[in-house]
C-alpha cells in the first residue's frame, strides 16, 4: 500500500529530546530485545521527511531561482551572518531530523540480521550525511546505535571530505552490493545508491568516479524499467507519483507530521501561498526560460514549472486538495542524465556529454545543443539543469559545485556563505564542542 511505511513509522515516534545525537524512537523496545527491525528502518525513512521543506527552500531561495518578500526571510537573498535567524524554520529541523534518521539507521546496521534491511539503512545513513555535509560542511559523525552520553569529544565536527570518504562512500558501496535493482516507490534500490554515489563524487570534484557511477544508472535504467517520461508534465503531480523516471523519492503525506509538527508543505513556498513569498519566482529564471524559447522552439517545461504570469512555481500544484501529498523527488533519471553529461564533459568526453544533454533538450521540445567546446558545453549543461530541475532543490548545490555562484548570482559572494549556519542550539547544547561555520 502506498506510503504505508511512513504511517507505520509514525506509530513508533514520540517528541524529540534536547540532544539530537541521543535520539531514538522512544516507543521502540530496546535493541537487545528486538528481533524484527523493520519498524526501526521505517523510522529512519520517516525522519527524512524533516529534510524536505528545509532543502527545498535552501536549494531554491538561496539561489537565483526564487525570492522572499518578507523580512527576515529576505536574508536568503543576501549573504550575511543574519541567516542564523532562520534556524528554527529550516536549519534546526533539518539537522535534528537527519541525526534521528542516522541513529535509527545505526540501530538497524548494528543489530539486524536481515541483509536487505542493513543495506537500506546504510543507504539512508549515507543520504543523511550527504544532506548534512552539503548544507553545513564539516559535521559530527555518529556510527553507533548507543553513543556515549558523557564523552563530548565525539561531537567534534569531522571535515566534509572525511565524512564522504569514510562514511558515505563505504555505506553506498555496501548498499549497492546488497540492494535489488527493482524500484519500489519510497524504498532504497541499487540504482538509487549508485545515483547518490555519483552525486557524492561530483560534489567532491571526482568526475571520473562520478561518471562511472552515474553511467551505471543511465546505461542500466532500461532493464530496470527506469526511463524518461515522454512528456515532462507526467513527471510531476500527485497522480504521477512513482512514475518511470523516479529513482528515489521521500514519501510525503498530509496526515503525517514532520519536524514542524504538521505535514511537509515544501510546495506551499513555491506556489505563493505564504506572505513570506507571495511571488516567489525570481525574474532571472523567467529570463532563462525566455532565452530558451528564443532558440526557435517553445520550451515545454515552462508551462509545467511557472504560471502564466511567471510569478509562482506550479511544478507541484496544490489543485484537487492534493498539494500536501506530493512526494519529494530526491533522485530522478533526468537529473542523473544531466549530471552524467557534466561528468563526461569534465572528463574530456564532450561528444558523449552532448549525447546525454540532447536527450533532455529533445524531451523539452528543443533542438540539439549548438555548443561545441568543453567550456560552452559546461555552460549549456548548467543552464539545462536550471530549467529541467527548477524548484526541485538542486540550484544552489549546482552553483556551488560548478564554482559559478558569483557569475550566476551577479554579485561577489563570500565563500563562507556557500554553507548554511550550524544551529546555534547545537553549539550551546554541546558547550561549544560543535562550532559555528565561518562567517556566522
Amino acid at each position: 500500500m502506498r506510503k504505508i511505511y511512513i504511517l507505520l513509522a509514525a506509530l513508533f515516534i514520540a517528541t524529540a529530546c534536547d540532544s539530537d545525537l541521543d535520539q531514538a524512537p522512544p516507543n521502540l523496545a530496546s535493541a537487545d530485545s528486538l528481533t524484527d527491525f523493520s519498524g526501526v528502518l521505517n523510522a529512519a525513512y520517516y525522519y527524512q521527511l524533516g529534510s524536505v521543506t528545509p532543502l527545498a527552500v535552501m536549494g531554491e531561495f538561496r539561489s537565483d531561482n526564487a525570492v522572499m518578500d518578507e523580512a527576515p526571510y529576505t536574508e536568503f537573498d543576501v549573504f550575511t551572518a543574519n541567516l542564523t535567524t532562520m534556524e528554527d524554520q529550516f536549519f534546526g529541523p533539518l539537522y535534528t531530523a537527519m541525526y534521528k534518521s542516522i541513529l535509527s539507521a545505526n540501530n538497524v546496521i548494528e543489530n539486524s540480521t536481515d541483509a536487505t534491511e542493513i543495506a537500506e539503512a546504510k543507504f539512508l545513513r549515507a543520504l543523511s550525511y550527504y544532506k548534512l555535509v552539503k548544507s553545513f560542511g564539516a559535521v559530527t559523525v555518529n556510527l553507533e546505535a548507543s553513543p556515549s552520553l558523557t564523552d563530548t569529544s565525539i561531537l567534534a565536527r569531522v571535515p566534509a571530505m572525511d565524512v564522504y570518504n569514510n562514511v558515505v562512500i563505504p555505506d553506498l558501496n555496501d548498499a549497492i552490493s546488497a540492494l535489488s535493482t527493482t524500484i519500489t516507490n519510497g524504498r532504497a534500490s541499487k540504482f538509487a545508491a549508485q545515483a547518490l554515489l555519483g552525486k557524492v563524487y561530483a560534489a567532491m570534484g571526482n568526475y571520473a568516479s562520478a561518471a562511472s557511477s552515474l553511467g551505471a544508472v543511465v546505461n542500466g535504467a532500461s532493464a530496470a524499467g527506469i526511463s524518461l517520461e515522454a512528456n515532462f508534465s507526467d513527471v510531476f503531480g500527485f497522480a504521477n507519483e512513482g512514475n518511470s523516471e523516479i529513482i528515489y523519492a521521500t514519501q510525503v503525506s498530509s496526515s503525517i507530521v514532520d519536524e514542524y509538527g504538521f505535514g511537509s508543505d515544501f510546495w506551499n513556498w513555491f506556489v505563493g501561498d505564504d506572505s513570506k513569498a507571495d511571488f516567489p519566482v525570481d525574474s532571472d529564471l523567467v529570463a532563462a526560460f525566455d532565452a530558451s524559447d528564443a532558440t526557435g522552439a517553445t520550451d515545454l517545461r515552462r508551462a509545467v514549472t511557472l504560471d502564466a504570469a511567471g510569478t509562482t512555481a506550479i511544478k507541484f500544484p496544490k489543485d484537487g486538495g492534493n498539494g500536501g501529498e506530493h512526494d519529494w523527488i530526491e533522485i530522478r533519471l533526468g537529473d542523473v542524465i544531466l549530471l552524467y553529461a557534466e561528468a563526461l564533459n569534465e572528463n574530456g568526453d564532450t561528444a558523449g556529454a552532448l549525447t546525454q544533454l540532447n536527450k533532455i533538450r529533445n524531451r523539452a521540445g528543443l533542438a540539439n545543443s549548438t555548443a561545441t567546446s568543453q567550456a560552452d558545453v559546461r555552460t549549456a549543461i548548467l543552464n539545462e539543469r536550471r530549467l529541467e530541475l527548477a524548484f526541485e532543490g538542486h540550484r544552489w548545490d549546482d552553483l556551488v559545485r560548478t564554482n559559478t555562484v558569483d557569475a550566476e548570482m551577479g554579485t561577489t559572494v563570500n565563500s563562507n556563505y556557500y554553507l548554511f549556519p550550524i544551529p546555534i542550539s547545537e553549539i550551546l547544547a554541546t558547550g561549544g564542542v560543535i562550532t559555528q561555520n565561518a562567517g556566522y
